[in-house]
């Protein structure tokens, strides 16, 4: 890192710190909470706003025109509600946009049977409607394993997969939300790590097959189709993308090349291996059609803002991520989280706000495929000091904080405080007034898998919430719809970040930050 953005890094960290290391209680606004609370329980607005992303708007594959579609109509919505600096703004070179238009599955012999999939994310499709035979390969794991097939597959359909197995207690127990005692865990100070022997991975076997490999196989050989079932309970799909395709950058021409690979739900595709198993012949009718784009093109984010006043150039965020898997509307994974920010600065704006910080709502694109939307956006803004290659940007110091929803679409218990125990005090005062909301968990826990994450390796203060996990079992499946979503707990849930987002904003400082990683 440059010897001018260390030094700038490093004194908005100290000041930070030093601004909340005095014994004076940190200050907690407590008519603007009831004022939030009234806005945001008595006049929401939330499922309204996720009704609309899922029902209407539905599924947000990154590129995808159902995800253009939905970013216009979010950069319009923002509008509405009278946010300002509204952009949808391009984050990078993201390939060939990829949209299913049709998807048909069926078992014909030995007893019709309509079958529940979804082709994967950047696959092809098929000629017409395809009928034709099923065949196992499920037992290929090094190149000789590929010499039982060859001159067997032309004109199939492969069930590439073993059987999956059900787990059948977690169709009768259901969802609970945490316990006190579960709580009290995620509270320990000290997280016990187990100690454990360094692993030595072994050698890299040359004959191990890639999937991408065996893909590779399946369509030389002429299969017409590859089904899979890797996850998932009874009456769910699990499907993401075919493999290899964040490593060719989501290309126009091995899409093309890639057969239809169909997620299948774990009881139709398990009875289609037992059937084939007693050696009788089975049948299948299978239609895909999907549409590839025929140009790379960037992916973007949506942002809109509330303009500060005495301290605009500094700012506070909340947000979600925007994208979603194909096979359902992602409405606990994640349009509830979007949702919710945009509520929680619809109440700001309803209740007249005039923050200090600008207060700023992002919808991030990529997040699925590894978070590309917001670590984009962060070194692109705000830089990283942690990384020599990017170092600090000018506008590194503005940033007081940034809140993320993305752990389901349950009602917040608590924050996880990422490691950086400069925020104990200060939200546990924040989370006063919403106590009975259930609201008491402070975890120093680090947790990863979504946005937070893109700011806090930059050194930069990024947080998520604890959540109860319900509707988050729909997450990733095809059964991640409207209904999965409770409005009691995004009501709360919008409440909390309103009031969180205000009193970052309205504080004579700016969030404390942790050490960075090279001092």
């Amino acid at each position: 890192m440059k010897p001018i953005a260390r030094a700038v890094a490093a004194a908005a960290c100290l000041c930070a710190i030093a601004a909340f290391a005095s014994d004076q209680a940190p200050t907690v606004d407590w008519d603007m909470a009831a004022k939030i609370r009234e806005e945001g329980l008595q006049r929401s607005q939330v499922m309204d706003i996720v009704g609309y992303m899922t029902d209407v708007l539905g599924g947000r594959l990154t590129l995808s025109e159902n995800m253009k579609r939905a970013q216009l109509w979010a950069k319009g919505k923002m509008e509405a509600l009278g946010l300002e600096n509204v952009a949808i703004e391009p984050f990078m070179d993201y390939g060939a946009a990829w949209d299913n238009e049709y998807f048909s599955l069926h078992m014909l012999a030995p007893e019709y049977q309509p079958m529940t999939g979804f082709p994967l994310a950047y696959t092809s499709g098929t000629k017409g409607k395809v009928v034709a035979p099923a065949v196992i390969a499920a037992d290929i794991q090094v190149k000789k394993d590929l010499d039982r097939y060859r001159g067997k597959l032309k004109g199939a359909v492969v069930l590439s997969t073993p059987p999956y197995t059900l787990d059948m207690a977690a169709l009768t127990q259901g969802v609970s939300r945490l316990t006190t005692e579960d709580l009290a865990r995620l509270e320990e100070t000290v997280v016990p790590r187990p100690q454990r022997a360094p692993v030595v991975p072994p050698p890299p076997n040359p004959d191990l097959i890639k999937p991408e490999d065996k893909i590779e196989f399946f369509r030389a050989e002429g299969a017409v189709a590859v089904l899979q079932c890797t996850g998932g309970q009874m009456g769910s799909v699990v499907g993401f993308s075919r493999p290899g395709a964040n490593e060719d950058h989501w290309s126009r021409e091995k899409t093309l090349r890639t057969p239809p690979i169909i997620a299948v739900t774990p009881e139709h595709y398990n009875r289609m291996f037992r059937i084939l198993r007693r050696g009788i012949p089975v049948r299948v009718e299978v239609e895909v059609r999907n549409r590839v784009g025929d140009k790379v093109e960037k992916a973007a984010n949506v942002l809109g803002e509330i303009p500060g006043t005495d301290l605009a150039d500094q700012v506070v965020m909340l947000g979600a991520h925007y994208d979603s898997w194909h096979e359902a509307a992602g409405a606990s994974d994640t349009a509830s989280g979007c949702a919710v920010a945009l509520e929680a600065v619809r109440i700001l704006k309803a209740i007249g706000v005039k923050p200090r910080r600008t207060i700023r709502v992002a919808f991030w694109g990529g997040e699925e495929q590894g978070l590309h939307g917001s670590r984009e956006y962060v070194h692109a803004r705000f830089g990283n000091p942690n990384d020599p290659k990017i170092g600090a940007k000018p506008g590194y110091e503005k940033l007081s904080v940034y809140f993320n929803q993305d752990y389901g679409a349950g009602q917040f218990r608590g924050i996880y405080l990422q490691g950086n125990e400069r925020v104990r005090r200060l939200f546990a005062a924040w989370m006063e007034p919403f106590r009975d909301f259930g609201l008491t968990a402070l975890s120093i826990q680090s947790v990863g898998s979504t946005d937070h994450v893109s700011f806090d390796q930059a050194g930069l203060p990024g947080f998520q919430f604890i959540q109860d996990r319900i509707g988050g079992t729909a997450g990733h499946t095809n059964l991640d719809f409207y209904d999965t979503l409770r409005a009691e707990d995004l009501m709360k849930n919008a409440a909390v970040e309103a009031f969180f987002a205000y009193q970052a904003a309205m504080s004579d400082q700016p969030i404390p930050r942790k050490p960075l990683n090279n001092k």
